[in-house]
């Protein structure tokens, strides 16, 4: 499978592709303690007037979680920062209540009641006209509120155990019941948020007003999928392409397709794309010179979102195996001319995901000569400098070599070669991405020696190459892949297609091959490759 989270946010395969931009609650401490100093005032005043004392236990402060109020007339902000809030306290209340800690639960109910009821007044105050919808859910959420705290206040007044435990069921179904009326109040005051931006883009002719507004609705994508969701069903992805095929917009494609390949990771997006024809429109922007380097590539970000392999909903898009040979033409065009590291990836990701989408685009990239044009970005630093993009080139190699041809292609561009050096990629951050990304490439690089190594001349190239060494230090040194168990599994294949080879050479000519040794053949070769697995998952590192 081709999943991959890229440097910057940008996400390939279930997750959404896109640009991370700095989140609401990462702001500068102090910034952010001095903007949190009326709401968390507000509380305590609160928590005082009503005669309820503050705790003092040692872990008051750690639960104080506030965000900074947000900007005047900003109600996007004020729900979203305190949406956070009170979903931070609800969980915190639960796991309370799971501890039987009466005290800290009444506290904390009485604070989430304070911030329910400036959430409401604050929104109401700034949107100023409300539906009876959204005020019958207000009404809801402010009773659960109101009944959380009464039921916790009359649980520190109880000292029998099986009273206690009977009211910590009801106190559970409160709790329970309030995030609900919560959400759906959440998610009423969200949508018709949405639905101001959706219209306002669907309206205007202004490029500035469009521009900010799709701004804002790409923000929202990097709520979460469940935002994404409302987006798409409040006509967010008809309302986005419509600009893209505006001219007059030509400057604010980028933009859009960004926040369409974000809106797309759901399956309400990928619904209203194909109703809109959005893939015909993708693939007159990609085949389209005049447009810019960087629309293409956005345009190629939405492609990669749609194709990924991790989305079910995805495989029947009908109107992309009918403009497929367009797209992939286009795409192997883009990563040829790309004239930086993340044109070239989101373009060869997309080509990834379209290879395990569709067979046939294998053959089609066969007969664009994809291996030659890949192959050679690989000695270009500009092009491809990061695991990331050796993943997705790794990918489509492991996939085309399925195909006979690509053999004699591969050994012609020097690929065999290439190919082992990806056998030794290494992290240079290490941070868990790239961890993992390093190891997606060492899995792959060892799948596609082990199609490839069918055919007798890649196999003698191997042979040439030393292969077989480092491919055993692999299976037995669980630090240089990381303790990959499909690390493993893929290099065992590879040494066992690879043995298959030598022995017929050996029969024919004498030929050992150079750092095999018996115990290798014993233990990697001729047990089944579950005891072979089991064999060299467990080795210590002082094995070798």
């Amino acid at each position: 499978m081709n999943m991959m989270a890229l440097p910057g946010g940008r996400h390939l395969g279930s997750i959404p592709l896109q640009e991370q931009r700095l989140h609401f609650m990462q702001v500068d401490s102090v910034q952010r303690w001095m903007e949190d100093l009326k709401l968390m005032t507000e509380c305590e005043c609160m928590c005082v007037l009503q005669a309820k004392p503050i705790s003092l236990e040692e872990d008051t402060q750690s639960d104080l979680i506030l965000a900074g109020g947000p900007g005047p007339g900003d109600p996007l902000q004020l729900l979203l920062k305190r949406g956070w809030v009170i979903s931070t306290e609800l969980r915190r209340i639960g796991q309370k209540l799971a501890q039987d800690r009466w005290a800290r639960v009444h506290s904390m109910s009485v604070r989430l009641t304070c911030h329910a009821r400036s959430m409401v007044s604050e929104y109401s105050t700034i949107s100023r006209t409300t539906s009876q919808e959204m005020g019958q859910a207000e009404k809801l959420l402010m009773e659960k509120c109101s009944e959380l705290s009464a039921v916790t206040e009359r649980c520190l007044q109880v000292e029998n155990e099986h009273v206690l435990k009977s009211m910590k069921a009801c106190v559970s179904e409160t709790l329970s019941m309030l995030g609900q009326h919560f959400g759906q109040l959440l998610e009423l005051a969200l949508t018709r948020e949405v639905q101001a931006l959706v219209r306002k883009i669907d309206t205007s002719d202004n490029i500035y007003i469009t521009e900010s507004t799709t701004g804002n609705l790409f923000s929202l994508t990097q709520e979460g999928a469940p935002l994404c969701r409302i987006i798409a069903k409040e006509g967010g992805v008809v309302a986005l392409f419509k600009v893209c095929r505006q001219d007059t917009f030509r400057c604010l494609y980028p933009q859009a397709l960004r926040t369409l390949a974000s809106i797309c990771c759901v399956e309400e997006g990928v619904h209203q794309l194909e109703k809109v024809d959005g893939i015909l429109c993708l693939t007159d922007i990609l085949t389209d010179d005049s447009h810019s380097e960087a629309t293409r590539a956005e345009a190629a970000a939405v492609v990669a979102q749609v194709t990924s392999p991790h989305l079910s909903f995805t495989q029947h898009l009908t109107s992309f195996l009918e403009n497929m040979e367009e797209i992939v033409t286009a795409l192997i065009k883009l990563c040829q001319e790309a004239s930086s590291g993340e044109v070239f990836l989101l373009a060869s990701a997309a080509l990834a995901n379209i290879t395990f989408f569709e067979k046939m685009a294998c053959e089609m990239l066969l007969q664009l000569n994809a291996i030659r044009v890949l192959l050679e970005a690989c000695g270009d630093k500009q092009r491809v400098d990061t695991p990331y993009t050796r993943d997705q080139i790794v990918t489509i190699l492991a996939n085309m070599s399925v195909l006979e041809q690509c053999a004699s292609d591969i050994i012609q561009e020097n690929g065999v070669q290439l190919i082992m050096g990806m056998l030794s990629e290494k992290p240079r951050s290490g941070t868990p991405a790239e961890v993992a990304a390093c190891e997606r490439v060492q899995q792959k690089a060892a799948v596609t020696l082990a199609r490839l190594c069918r055919d007798p001349d890649v196999a003698r190239e191997a042979v040439r190459l030393s292969c077989m060494s480092r491919l055993i230090e692999l299976c037995r040194s669980p630090s240089e892949r990381n303790s990959s168990d499909a690390v493993l599994v893929a290099c065992l294949c590879s040494v066992r297609n690879l043995l298959q080879f030598w022995a017929a050479l050996r029969r024919l000519a004498g030929v050992c091959p150079e750092g095999l040794q018996d115990s290798d053949f014993q233990q990697l070769v001729q047990p089944r490759l579950v005891d072979s697995f089991l064999l060299c998952s467990n080795m210590e590192e002082s094995f070798v």
